[in-house]
């Protein structure tokens, strides 16, 4: 039956990142689904599977779970198949044809991509650079950015760059405003620089709720530069033509999440170092 909504149990001995992240990549492939989500997340003791399980049979549907204890997977699987209930270990396929690409066997480590080990503290580092660096703060220190985005105001410059920190990536951003130069320092930059640009009726709207949020929403249209049609198009066209003359890359965000948006600027950041024939910054997977 169409727009049956149907219960989803995620259990996993660690996070949950990447069985929400498959969910939500797959589900988006479905128009309008109606799903009940049931989040089980660091399940690492008998104790703890007895409550998913309990949840489970109180609100039966699929299962899908990443679980590398044997003993807890076991049960799990027993207990789904005697409710009637699917239930799929989601990283099996993957593991299986890489052990064989690899020729040898995963280890069974539970959230090893969660260690404290030098990734780890080298996301923490780049989250702090972005705090320091956010909006044109810190501009004396943008000679140790991975990348500086640029773009005029509420293009999501600020978002992507957090997002970019969570894969290690440390990330300055300078806003391009009409009545100020950009830093001297971004024209001789010893990193990539990339530029966002936005639609002018998408960033008009993403603007007016900015000033409802900041209790300016009274602020008339004809008098306010930041939401005037005419004077938002030209602000936009300033930013691109300034992009050109320098010789940056500029990427459109109007429809684009901020995954997709941070995805292309690491796409960018790749073929600026290979260009210049040096390997860039070590970007690591966001965890599991």
């Amino acid at each position: 039956m169409p727009n049956r909504s149907f219960n989803l149990h995620l259990v996993s001995d660690s996070t949950g990142e990447t069985l929400n992240s498959m969910a939500r990549a797959v589900l988006a492939r479905f128009p309008d689904p109606h799903v009940l989500y049931h989040r089980w997340s660091l399940v690492r003791s008998r104790f703890q599977l007895e409550q998913v399980l309990e949840g489970i049979k109180a609100e039966p549907g699929p299962v899908m779970f990443t679980l590398v204890d044997r003993s807890l997977r076991h049960s799990l699987e027993e207990v789904c198949k005697q409710m009637g209930v699917t239930c799929l270990s989601v990283l099996d396929p993957v593991i299986d044809l890489l052990q064989a690409e690899i020729g040898e066997q995963a280890r069974e480590k539970r959230a090893a991509q969660h260690v404290m080990d030098a990734d780890y503290f080298r996301r923490i580092d780049a989250m702090h650079y972005v705090l320091a660096h956010d909006d044109g703060q810190g501009v004396a220190g943008i000679e140790e950015a991975d990348c500086v985005l640029v773009g005029v105001s509420r293009s999501s410059k600020t978002p992507t760059c957090f997002y970019l920190a969570n894969r290690g990536v440390k990330a300055a951003n300078v806003p391009i405003v009409p009545t100020s130069p950009l830093p001297p320092e971004l024209d001789d930059s010893p990193c990539p620089v990339i530029g966002l640009t936005i639609d002018v009726g998408a960033l008009i709207e993403i603007r007016r709720h900015r000033l409802k949020i900041i209790g300016a929403g009274g602020v008339r249209q004809d008098t306010n530069d930041y939401i005037d049609h005419e004077a938002v198009k030209a602000e936009i066209l300033a930013a691109r033509r300034l992009c050109t003359s320098h010789g940056w890359p500029v990427i459109d965000v109007t429809r684009r999440s901020i995954e997709e948006t941070a995805a292309t600027v690491l796409q960018l950041m790749e073929a600026w170092h290979a260009r210049r024939g040096a390997g860039g910054p070590p970007v690591g997977g966001i965890g599991a």
